[in-house]
């Protein structure tokens, strides 16, 4: 499995959810500054949805303070349904209901107790395929 990981910082809940995703088995791409540095969010936003959207990864987790930006430029990208979750229910039902293919957590809010369980979530949940003709409706000429 190849997990896209983007921040516009990196810190501690950063690294954990690489070590997480690591442990998991999956080779993690990582978009984002290096350490002591920032990039703007809405590149790292956009980068990690190319990344999604051209099939360079399977799926894709994104950082920002908030989440929102990240998520909002994201999901400019043709194909990417990025969905701020901040914890595991609401990650299950964006991949059963959305087939959200980018997890975007806040840098702000979001523990790493509360990040493993929601990537347990958004590992272990599969869309519902009674929500196939709702997810078309999301891609637009």
């Amino acid at each position: 499995m190849r997990v896209v990981l983007g921040s516009d910082e990196k810190t501690a809940l950063t690294d954990a959810v690489v070590a997480d995703l690591e442990g998991r088995g999956a080779t993690v791409v990582l978009v984002g500054p290096p350490v002591g540095e920032a990039a703007e969010w809405a590149e790292v936003g956009r980068t990690v949805g190319e990344h999604v959207a051209r099939g360079d990864v399977d799926t894709g987790v994104l950082f920002c303070w908030t989440g929102t930006g990240a998520s909002i430029a994201a999901n400019k990208v043709r194909g990417v349904r990025a969905a701020l979750c901040t914890d595991a229910a609401t990650a299950a039902g964006a991949r059963k209901w959305n087939d959200a293919n980018v997890l975007v957590l806040s840098l702000r809010l979001t523990s790493p107790d509360v990040a493993h369980e929601m990537l347990d979530a958004w590992f272990t949940t599969d869309a519902d395929p009674g929500e196939a003709t709702n997810i078309a409706k999301l891609e637009t000429e």
